[in-house]
């Protein structure tokens, strides 16, 4: 008894652990060499392009990693870059919930109505081959200089695409679905909030994150617009003092923030979707 006893194994064998074993540190590696070894590569590339083939070009070398890297310290120690990356980010956040707000009833509408769909086609197809920064004298003369014409930019570059994929999802959804909720009584807000939100939620989702790369990319160019804080600001800030190694910095920023974003994105999107 006592013999068999002992030929068990008392402990768990760590290399059998799917979360920190060698297989899933094996995994976990295979899958971060690619995006690391292209950033590195794209690093390499840049200090060649900046420090090398520029030669003596004091402003090319102001571009330079070794010299944009440290600027993003010594912006954050002066106390500048992150009150503009919250008020970027709040701007960011407001404007995309006034296009969230405005967009799901429209392509829940759309969607719902061929003929509210064929009448509204051309007028949303031209709108949204605009573009948004078109719209910034108009936004200036409206609401004058602040955050308010940064914000309706933002909205009205975030609104096109939550529009659209609301109203393809809504045409995605399984006319039997509906009907079966017909059979057993269900109202049209019953069905609306019962079978076609959640089979439309998917591409609502996606529009959503179509929608914020969007916005993220046109609101740095709309914080040029008289501004005295945000990304964009900081810009045409370091630009005007001819600090090229800052502006490179915040230029590193503005991707930084922009991939987190949209890998938050992918996140909830994964998460949200079965």
């Amino acid at each position: 008894m006592s013999g068999v006893l002992t030929d068990r194994p008392t402990d768990l064998d760590s290399s059998s652990d799917p979360v920190s074993g060698p297989g899933f540190r094996h995994r976990r590696w295979i899958a971060l060499w690619p995006p690391l070894a292209t950033t590195a590569v794209a690093v390499v590339v840049w200090w060649l392009l900046t420090s090398v083939a520029g030669g003596n070009s004091q402003l090319l070398s102001a571009f330079a990693p070794q010299r944009a890297i440290p600027a993003i310290g010594e912006l954050a120690t002066r106390g500048v870059l992150l009150p503009d990356v919250g008020t970027s980010l709040w701007r960011l956040l407001v404007g995309i919930l006034i296009a969230a707000v405005v967009g799901v009833p429209l392509g829940l509408g759309i969607g719902l109505s061929q003929t509210a769909e064929r009448a509204t086609r051309p007028l949303f197809q031209f709108l949204r081959m605009v573009s948004p920064l078109s719209w910034a004298p108009v936004a200036v003369g409206l609401f004058g200089i602040g955050d308010e014409p940064v914000i309706f930019l933002v909205a009205a570059a975030a609104v096109w695409p939550i529009v659209l994929n609301t109203a393809a999802g809504v045409h995605a959804v399984d006319p039997g679905h509906i009907l079966v909720a017909r059979s057993l009584g269900a109202r049209r807000g019953e069905i609306l909030g019962s079978v076609v939100l959640p089979s439309a939620r998917g591409h609502l989702l996606t529009g959503l994150r179509l929608a914020l790369g969007i916005a993220w990319v046109v609101l740095v160019p709309a914080e040029m617009l008289g501004v005295t804080s945000g990304l964009g600001y900081e810009i045409l800030n370091a630009r005007d003092q001819l600090a090229y190694d800052q502006l490179m910095a915040v230029i590193l920023v503005i991707g930084s923030l922009g991939y987190a974003l949209d890998a938050l994105a992918r996140r909830a999107l994964r998460r949200r979707l079965p």
